[in-house]
Order: C-alpha cells, then structure tokens, then sequence
C-alpha cells in the first residue's frame, strides 16, 4: 500500500481558535538543538543570559544523531595531495590538510566527545573528518548545556510566531501538552529548514536558479559485524573498484544488470565509526521531494528504506567483508540536505567560496567544497577552493530581511544553491550558531534590536570564546 500523497484538490478547512500556554520567558530562545543550534545555546550562555533551547526531537544533535550524519566532515585547509588517496580505511582521503579553521564551541566539544570515547580526533589518518558515535554525541551535547545552565524543553516543534510588526516576540511550539508560548527578547532559528523565520515573513530562496529543485534526501543507517580486513583485501585486489570511501562499480553494474540492484547513485559511498566492526552507510539517494512538503518527506521515508533493504542484501551478498552483517540502525528520519534559503542582507556566492573570498565582518570560516548530489538522479558536483584557502561567512548572513529579533544559523543561512552545498555540513553549522548566539545575548543584554549589535563586539566575543577568525579582513 503506498503512502498517502497531496490530495489533487487542496481544500481549506477553519480551525477553531486555540488557547496557548504561556511556557516561559527568556534572553535568548534558540530553536532547534542540532549542531547550529548547540553552538547557539553555548555561545549565548557563555555571555551570563538566560537561554533556553527548544528542540522537536527527544534528544540534542539534529542531523548528527537523528539522521545519523557521520562522520564530520574537514574543516581544515588543503594542500596539494600526498600521494594516499587509495586508501582503504574507509574514511576521506588525506589531501594534505593543514589548518583548522574552526575553533571555539567546535573544538570545546570535539575534545569532550574524544575523551568521552565518543569519536576519534581529526588527523592525517581520518582524513581530517571526525568519526563519532551517535550515542555519544547525544550524552555529550547534554551534559554542556547542562553545565552552561541552559533550559531547554524536548518533543517541541515551532509552528507559529508571535509578531509585533516585524518583532519576533515569541514562538508557538506544538507539544503533547498542546501549544507552548515562549517569548523571548532574541531569537535564533536553528530548525535547518528556516521554520521560525518562513513564519516571520522573511524572504527565501528554495532549489537552484533554474528548475526549483534541491539536493536529494538521503536515509543513512548503520551496519554491525562488518569485516574490516576481509574488505580492505578485496579492495587491495581490485584497486580500481574503490577511490577512498566510495566506488563497488563493477559489482554494482552486475547486480543492477540482474536485477538484484536499482541504485540512485553511481557509487556506494562508507564512513568509518569509532567501532572496528561497524560502518556507516551513505548511499540511499530520493530527488525531486522537499524537506518542508509533509507529502515528499512521506514519500521519501518509504522510498529510502525500501533502497536501504536493497543495498544491505546486495552488501551481504556480493561484497567481500560484508556476509555477516546486518543493519542495526537507520535514521529517525531521512536527511535532508537542502530546503529553505533564508535572504539575509548578504546572499553568500559559489564564486565567494572558490575564490576564497574574505569578508570585513567574519564571523566564522570554512574550508569544505562545493559539494552538489545531482538533484535529478545520478552524479556529483565536487569543486574544491585553492590550496591552503578558506572562505568567510559575514554576520550579514545571519540576518533575515524584513525581520527584528531574529538570526539564522546552519544550512538556512543566506546564500545560493551553489554555496549552499559547501556551507551546510555541521562543523560550519556549530560555528554560525555560535556567532547567532553571541549576537542574539549581546542585543538581550544591551536591550537593543540584533542588527544595532556593533560587528566589532560581537568579533570580541567570539575571539574570548575561542573562535578561529582568520588574520586581518578587508
């Protein structure tokens, strides 16, 4: 039986009117508990403010742990390849990388998770991305908030706003004890998908300039009792069938030529985890649905578990290290790359980004590709920025139009489809949350509108909590 779709004929029904609780009132709600949202909550918290962090799942990481996203990927520079690029560790290939260009609430938690034994450290040998556990990541990102002394509530979903003029004064949170209120003197939207600030009325982009359509969704999932060693010498056999952390070309061309396969990508593509005997598998792949369209999402739950089934039974059956494992989790949800682009009062440029491009009012950097999953099916677009380069995202970013009170931080943040796909991945997340928080508890404290906040305090802040801003700007 297929999911139910859009009705052909979209009919309006009048709801009557509801009363809301008023749940609470604060210096700064941030709205959303992903990695955007933690680096938010800590950033604002470390300023002395009242912070409280709302979050539509029972637990904190966002993508990271209720989409299984993982590893995280570089946030260092590169430098012409050495020569490793035919690894079989089933993580990136090490292309020379240098500098960290993100500090702050990033590396705070990155250490915590690390001595945790919740991931293993970026280096040489992970390629610079950063295996971690899930489970871990969850406990961890707790435990900070707790120790900053952030409020925060869970199974809270933001459905409407409460505006006075262009002010965000509040944000209507849908809960199993009926709507919520909580008001706030600033607000961080952190949803990923630009929720709270749809509802203010900011303008958005969604999709590319020239047919609308966005990345694909993709349903990550873990399998156990995967044999490292027994894979990595298939692999050392046939060196042309794997490049690094993805490939199986061959194997996959007979499976789909008898029928056992229908892959929507070219390639399968693994991550390492902390664990010897576990993988992470990035390779179910759904384009033309949308994150924010209840229809898709539906659609694209069914379509990916079914794509899950298919590639963990081909697995078992055909690649070397694989016959005993099995699927032991897949996401709460399906990961959603790309929906709503909120228009700040700079739109961030793919040519910015290849270019290296650097900015007066820097509030955090990044290193990571242009990275484009064809919205139409099979193919990816890779263009890395020069050697040694990294890029600026301005504070302008962080700044809807036709809005008070309100910043954005994460994959909704201002900028094209293009810079989209570079920025969205969850170390820079962490750092535009921070920068938001720390904007959004300077405008609570002084009593002033986010946008009055001068750069230079808020550049002050986030150098005192640590935050790798480059040399001199423009």
């Amino acid at each position: 039986m297929p999911p139910l779709r859009r009705p052909a004929e979209t009919k309006k029904i009048d709801l009557p009117p509801r009363k809301a609780e008023l749940a609470a009132e604060t210096d700064v709600l941030v709205v959303g508990g992903g990695t955007a949202g933690l680096g938010a909550a800590l950033g604002a918290a470390a300023l002395g403010v009242d912070v409280i962090l709302a979050e539509r799942h029972g637990f904190l990481g966002g993508n990271a742990t209720a989409a299984l996203v993982m590893p995280l990927m570089s946030f260092h520079t590169e430098h012409p390849p050495t020569g490793n690029q035919g690894s079989t560790t089933l993580l990136p290939d090490d292309r020379g990388k240098g500098e960290s260009v993100i500090a702050g609430v990033l590396k705070t938690f990155l250490d915590r998770l690390v001595q945790a034994g919740g991931a293993i450290a970026p280096s040489v040998k992970t390629g610079y991305s950063v295996p971690f556990d899930p489970e871990h990541f969850k406990l961890t990102a707790l435990d900070m908030l707790d120790e900053a002394e952030v409020r925060f509530l869970f199974h809270a979903f933001a459905s409407e706003t409460i505006l006075e003029g262009r002010r965000l004064k509040g944000v209507v949170f849908e809960t199993k004890s009926g709507p919520v209120v909580i008001h706030a003197k600033a607000v961080v939207d952190c949803t990923g998908d630009g929720d709270v600030a749809a509802r203010c009325g900011a303008p958005y982009e969604v999709g590319r300039e020239d047919d609308g359509l966005v990345q694909p969704m993709t349903l990550m999932f873990r399998m156990a009792d995967f044999d490292r060693s027994g894979f990595q010498a298939y692999v050392k056999e046939h060196p042309d069938q794997w490049r690094g952390v993805h490939g199986l070309w061959d194997l996959i061309r007979k499976a789909t030529e008898n029928g056992e396969l229908q892959l929507a990508r070219e390639d399968l593509l693994f991550f390492a985890t902390p664990h010897e005997r576990e993988i992470s598998v990035n390779s179910t792949r759904i384009g033309r649905v949308l994150g924010i369209d209840v229809w898709d999402l539906t659609y694209a739950e069914w379509q990916t578990r079914s794509q899950m089934r298919q590639i963990s039974e081909f697995l078992r059956r055909h690649v070397p290290g694989f016959e005993k494992s099995y699927v032991f989790q897949s996401g709460v949800g399906v990961g959603v790359r790309e929906t709503r682009r909120v228009l700040g009062e700079y739109q961030l440029t793919a040519d910015d980004i290849l270019n290296a491009r650097k900015f007066s009012d820097v509030i955090a950097r990044s290193t990571y590709p242009v990275d484009i999953h064809n919205p139409k099916g099979i193919g990816t677009v890779l263009k890395r920025l020069p050697p040694g380069e990294s890029y600026d995202i301005p504070l302008r970013c962080l700044l809807p139009q036709s809005t008070e009170n309100l910043l954005v931080a994460g994959r909704c943040i201002s900028g094209t489809h293009e810079a989209h796909s570079s920025y969205r991945i969850m170390p820079v997340s962490m750092a535009t949350g921070q920068a938001a928080g720390i904007s959004a508890a300077l405008a609570a404290k002084a009593g002033k509108p986010v946008r009055s906040v001068p750069y230079a305090d808020v550049r002050a802040e986030l150098l005192r909590q640590g935050a790798n801003l480059g040399g001199a700007r423009p």
